[in-house]
């Protein structure tokens, strides 16, 4: 099983990151991905700052995508977390799974999704376009929702 974590300021490249993970392996038959991107907030963000605890996080990641991996038959899995200043519409996280089927697939990239929002130790600050830089922005009792439907 190839499982690839990394947190990283630079953007990342969803194509080539598919082709390492599906690089030789003829058994993948489906391969999820889900990008998230940042969102000006109706216009009025510059930037959103992303903090986090360096090794905590890598270690997070990796307990999560382990849990995944335990519940589906992955086959590969790629987590990339961006930290440092990201502009609207620039990438924020990448979730590549890969399975010998689709279900699994789509299943194992939401679950990871909903865990990272909830439980990877990164923290976000709001940049605003009138200059103001604003606190830091609390967790959503959604997120929270979404988490404990794999309960």
């Amino acid at each position: 099983m190839n499982t690839t974590i990394r947190i990283q300021a630079e953007s990342f490249d969803l194509a080539a990151e598919t082709a390492a993970l599906t690089r030789n392996r003829a058994d993948i038959g489906a391969v999820v991905s889900f990008t998230g991107l940042c969102r000006d907030e109706g216009g009025r963000l510059s930037a959103l700052e992303l903090e986090h605890y360096p090794g905590m996080a890598e270690a997070e990641i990796a307990r999560i995508a382990a849990g995944a991996q335990k519940r589906w038959p992955l086959m590969g899995t790629t987590i990339i977390h961006r930290f440092g200043k990201i502009r609207p519409g620039e990438d924020i996280v990448l979730v590549l799974t890969a399975s010998a089927h689709r279900e699994a697939a789509f299943e194992a990239a939401s679950f990871l999704m909903d865990y990272l929002k909830t439980h990877a130790p990164f923290w976000k600050r709001e940049h605003l376009k009138d200059g103001i830089i604003g606190g830091w922005v609390e967790a959503k009792a959604l997120d929270d929702e979404a988490t404990e439907r794999w309960a």
